[in-house]
Order: C-alpha cells, then sequence, then structure tokens
C-alpha cells in the first residue's frame, strides 16, 4: 500500500532558528530541482521529516512517497524489499511482489541510513539511478522507473566513503545538493516552540502548559538525542503531570544512575572492547573474520568499531 504523501509542510520545519531557517530556503529550492539529495545529522535531528518536505514541495508531491529504513531490514531481505521478485526467486518467494522503487514510481523513495546497505547492493541502486531502469529478483526483463531518491545517513559521509560504509561513485551520484541538519542545541530557539507542537500533538486536547521552570531546563539541556529525546520527554511528562501545566520535575531530565550500577556498566564496556580489539589483532584487523569469530554481523562490528573510534580509539 502507498503511503499518503503529506498535504502540507510538518509544523517542525516552522523554525525560528536562522541556521535551520537556511537549511529549510535550501531544501525548498532543491525539491524544485528534481535531483537526488543526500540529507545528513545526527540521529533525531529529523532526517526524514526533511526528506517528507522536500517530496511535498516539490512536482511529485501529488505521487507516492516510500520510506525504507536500510539498517532496519535484515540483509538478505534488503535487495528484494528494494527490487521486488517473481515468484520462485528463492526460497518461500510464494508470489511475486513489487519493490520500493516500482511502489515510489513517479514518486520520490527515502533511501534511510544508506551508509548501512551492503556495498554490493549500493552498486545496484547507482545502476537504476543511472539507467533508470530494474530488474526483479529472479525476473527476465527490466522495467523502468521514475524515481527520486534522497538518501539519509547519520554519519559523517567523507568518513563514511575512507571507511568503506559508501561507494565513493554513489556517494556522488546521491549528493548532487547535501544537506546537513543541525543539532537541536544549534537551533536553540526552536526547543520550546518544538516542545508546545509536541504538547499538541500528545496532550489530546487537554490544553496543557509549560511552567517557566520547565521551559528553563528544557533550554539549558544539551539534548544529545536531539528532536527525538525531546519529543520523547513531552510524551513523558503529559503521563507525570498532575497539574495544569508541566513542571520541571515532571520532565525527569538527566535521571541519575546508582554509582555501582555505573561502575559494572564500565567495566563490562572495557571488558568487551578488550575482546573486540585483541580479536580485530588476531585477525590483522581483517573485518569479516573478525565479526565470525565474535559471532557477530559485519554490520554490528562496523558500529562497534565506529563508536570506539568516536571515543578517540586507535584502531
Amino acid at each position: 500500500m502507498f503511503e499518503p504523501a503529506l498535504a502540507r509542510p510538518t509544523p517542525s520545519l516552522e523554525s525560528h532558528s536562522p541556521v535551520m531557517q537556511r537549511v529549510i530556503a535550501h531544501a525548498r529550492k532543491v525539491a524544485r530541482a528534481d535531483i537526488s539529495v543526500l540529507i545528513s545529522g545526527a540521529s533525531g535531528t529529523g532526517k526524514e521529516v526533511m526528506a517528507r518536505f522536500i517530496h511535498n514541495e516539490s512536482n511529485r508531491h501529488a505521487a507516492p512517497f516510500i520510506a525504507i529504513n536500510c539498517a532496519a531490514i535484515p540483509e538478505t531481505m534488503l535487495e528484494a524489499t528494494l527490487f521486488g521478485h517473481e515468484k520462485g526467486a528463492f526460497t518461500g518467494a510464494q508470489d511475486r511482489r513489487v519493490g520500493k522503487f516500482e511502489q515510489a514510481d513517479g514518486g520520490t523513495l527515502l533511501l534511510d541510513e544508506i551508509t548501512e546497505m551492503p556495498l554490493g547492493l549500493q552498486a545496484k541502486i547507482l545502476r537504476v539511478l543511472q539507467e533508470k531502469e530494474l530488474e526483479r529478483l529472479g525476473g527476465q526483463s527490466l522495467k523502468k522507473v521514475n524515481v527520486r531518491v534522497i538518501a539519509t545517513s547519520n554519519r559523517n559521509l567523507a568518513d563514511a566513503v575512507r571507511d568503506g560504509y559508501m561507494r565513493e561513485d554513489l556517494f556522488y551520484r546521491l549528493s548532487v545538493f547535501p544537506l546537513e541538519l543541525p543539532s537541536l542545541v544549534e537551533r536553540a530557539e526552536d526547543v520550546i516552540p518544538l516542545a508546545n507542537m509536541f504538547l499538541a500533538k500528545y496532550g489530546r486536547g487537554s490544553q496543557m502548559s509549560l511552567a517557566d521552570c520547565a521551559q528553563r531546563l528544557l533550554c539549558n539541556h544539551a539534548w544529545p538525542g536531539n528532536i527525538r529525546e525531546l519529543e520523547n520527554v513531552v510524551q513523558r511528562a503529559l503521563v507525570l503531570a498532575e497539574g495544569v501545566s508541566i513542571q520541571a520535575h515532571d520532565l525527569n531530565l538527566n535521571p541519575s544512575r546508582p554509582p555501582q550500577a555505573a561502575g559494572l556498566q564500565a567495566e563490562m564496556q572495557t571488558a568487551e572492547e578488550d575482546v573486540l580489539m585483541r580479536t580485530l589483532r588476531q585477525h590483522a584487523g581483517a573485518r569479516k573474520p573478525t565479526a565470525q569469530a565474535l559471532g557477530i554481523s559485519e554490520r554490528t562490528l562496523r558500529y562497534k568499531l565506529k563508536a570506539l573510534r568516536d571515543r578517540g580509539i586507535a584502531i
């Protein structure tokens, strides 16, 4: 079933932040150009919301907007999900299925977290973008498709290419017009308007408001989880609040953790890192045999190695 396009831009893009207003202005311009867009930004910054905004502002707004999270689908199923398959193409393929590219024909396909897609499949995506045609798994003929592709990633894209998470040719094909979304702490002017938007969305007509003390706490928070964290905080506060306004304690920010539990968690993390690094050295840095020895997927290994690099640990 097609996912319906939004009738108008979402309220979260009505920004009071100069930095975000510039991004929105660029997004409006690129929407009309009908070219591929690569959206980067930390988790929770609203990359899918921006992709939908671009679709809504484009000439394709009346056609389908189809989104797929490349990190959420098993690698063995991702190709069939994207390109579709014929009956009998593989074990369990009892019917012909149309893939996401064909579902999005005439509209927009969002490839969310594209840097988590296997490199071999990225090559096939590149071919579809270049030739504007695809072949279903088990098929014998080519199918023309007219799809605008928007891709997102929470990685630094130059690092993703360098570290082998993304093909360089696909990167240049998609990043005709790159957009980078700022973190919520960089658009502090939007914290309270966004919080009020979530109050209206989840308050079910309760007319709940934010007390001054709650607003101050929200404005002073670092928001490592960005807009998604703010949304969760507001939903939690609506459950905890007992009066007609949300107080600072209802926000339940920065929950404390018992020192003993924190120390045990750190000790377990250190032990895991030691095993990972030792196994990696035993296999001369080769990712595939290291993942096999650890009993994890290469994708999970990539996540763990990135976390180590982000903490400044040389690999």
